[in-house]
């Protein structure tokens, strides 16, 4: 299917939204401010560790300290068998005050610092570099077993250190990943990406040879850096994303900046020549994401609700720990029976909840309520809509079978915030809860307030400052209750409505 991507930019932010048929699928916003920093290698100084959690926090330079966890540390050194294991704890492998060499695999999220890993990577156009591997490897999304084998080869040939290393018995490396690892003259693996199928052989070569070229000048900047410092940076967002093209799947690329069309079509030249030709400026007078009402769907993407073209409707709720996905027949009755109705409702809400997931950059646990199939072969066909639904997400994406009470638990990688985390922030008057007091709530909590400041202190009358609706109630259905605690007092109390204040907030001033 093919795409066509949208690319606006201004000095604040460059958005990137990818178009399958005229709908939305995706969009990647980074701003100027907040720049990602997923692929960025740093030199590390370590601040803390902390054996109970197998884990270490390390400075790279950024406001929050940096997480890294055993299991994202370099596996080499005789302490690791042959599946990889390893029984050593993070307080034999790291001390602090180490310098130690990392890259960023997730931004960070809601309050937390970035993820870090010692096996670094660099992605080029066709290829991914990694530094002290002597891994080859091919994309799963290549199928054919021909085509994989003549990549693999290919590299091997190319590369004779690689090839001896891949050749010859595996040997123990320092498990240690302080200095000794800028040091490291080894080998280099490589992953070839699904973009190098049928790609000729001198392309991939000049690759190779351009990722060497770039890990030998880290290597050096390496050595003479001090931590914390930044020795890699990653390409800029629409960069990057043309990048990850594949030139077959793509039919258009627009931009409106002039000056970052004449960036990007420089470097499809010179990496992507297939794509050149489908790069265009565009200058129309409608700003470009008006175009497919991107800049509407934006706006649904950030709603709990979505709804279906049947009349049944999904409800999104994002938590810190997973995000739930709720489907409702809602007004879809239709036309068989109450089996069919529910399956057509669930299929449709399949596809629908692929697309949301990669709209909203939902990651990490997502739970999926379907409604309750009795028919199994309808189970089977709702989770194989989904599992193709989710076929062409970027990110990693693993789907768990039906549960016997109708959910699906997916998982898919994060490695930045979502839509709604990138653009949104928590309520100020309901402090993120998605809900506030009722006027009644916080009419009994004042004066339960009032009971409590009068026994405290000596006052000869009151004064309750809140908002307009919770005053209104005070002084009619409320009113009441409010003459008989001055009765029960024995000091009047004196109501005033504020309009600058929230639903729940007021004040008890005693005078």
């Amino acid at each position: 299917m093919a795409e066509e991507y949208l690319v606006n930019v201004t000095p604040q932010e460059t958005r990137v939204a990818a178009v399958e048929n005229g709908v939305l699928q995706e969009i990647i916003i980074e701003r100027r401010q907040k720049k990602g920093l997923v692929g960025n290698i740093y030199l590390g100084r370590v601040s803390r560790v902390l054996p109970g959690m197998q884990a270490a926090f390390v400075d790279i330079g950024l406001e929050r300290t940096a997480f890294l966890h055993l299991h994202d540390i370099l596996d080499s050194g005789p302490e690791h068998d042959a599946r990889g294991n390893n029984d050593t704890g993070i307080d034999r492998l790291l001390r602090e005050g180490d310098e130690i060499v990392v890259q960023v695999t997730k931004d960070p999220l809601i309050g937390k610092g970035a993820r870090l890993t010692t096996r670094l990577c660099i992605p080029s156009r066709y290829l991914v570099l990694l530094p002290r591997s002597a891994t080859v490897g091919v994309s799963q999304k290549i199928a054919d077993e021909l085509e994989r084998t003549r990549l693999r080869e290919m590299i091997l040939n190319h590369d004779a250190n690689l090839k001896a290393a891949a050749e010859a018995p595996a040997a123990a490396q320092s498990p240690v990943p302080g200095r000794d690892l800028r040091a490291c003259l080894g080998p280099s693996g490589y992953i070839v990406r699904t973009a190098a199928e049928g790609v000729a052989e001198d392309s991939i070569r000049m690759d190779m040879e351009f990722l060497q070229r770039l890990w030998s000048t880290l290597s050096l900047q390496l050595g003479e850096a001090k931590a914390p410092s930044v020795i890699y940076e990653d390409l800029p967002l629409v960069l990057r994303t043309m990048r990850s093209l594949v030139a077959s799947e793509v039919e258009k690329v627009r931009i409106d900046s002039r000056e970052t069309y004449e960036r990007v079509s420089e470097f499809a030249r010179q990496y992507i020549p297939d794509l050149v030709n489908r790069i265009e400026h565009y200058s129309g007078e409608r700003p470009i994401l008006d175009l497919y009402s991107v800049e509407s769907e934006i706006q649904r993407a950030l709603e709990r609700r979505v709804e279906l073209k049947s009349g049944g409707h999904l409800v999104f709720d994002q938590t810190e720990a997973m995000t739930t996905a709720d489907v409702n027949t809602g007004a879809f009755v239709g036309h068989r029976n109450l089996e069919e109705t529910i399956f057509k409702t669930n299929l449709e809400a399949a596809q629908a909840i692929a697309r949301q997931l990669r709209l909203r950059n939902l990651g990490g646990i997502v739970i999926v309520d379907f409604i309750d199939m009795e028919d199994a072969d309808h189970q089977s066909q709702v989770l194989r809509a989904l599992e193709k639904g989710l076929e062409r997400d970027h990110a990693r994406v693993a789907v768990s079978e039906i549960t016997s009470l109708g959910l699906v638990q997916i998982t898919r990688q994060r490695t930045r915030e979502s839509l709604e985390h990138v653009l949104c922030e928590p309520c100020p008057t309901c402090g993120g809860r998605g809900s506030t007091k009722t006027a009644e709530t916080v009419c009994y909590e004042i004066l339960r307030e009032i009971l409590r400041e009068v026994r405290q202190f000596d006052a000869k009358k009151l004064l309750v400052i809140a908002s307009p609706g919770v005053a209104d109630r005070l002084l009619d259905e409320e009113s009441a209750g409010v003459a008989e605690l001055e009765g029960f007092i024995g000091r009047p109390i004196t109501i005033r409505a504020e309009a600058i204040y929230g639903p729940e907030q007021y004040d008890v001033v005693l005078l």
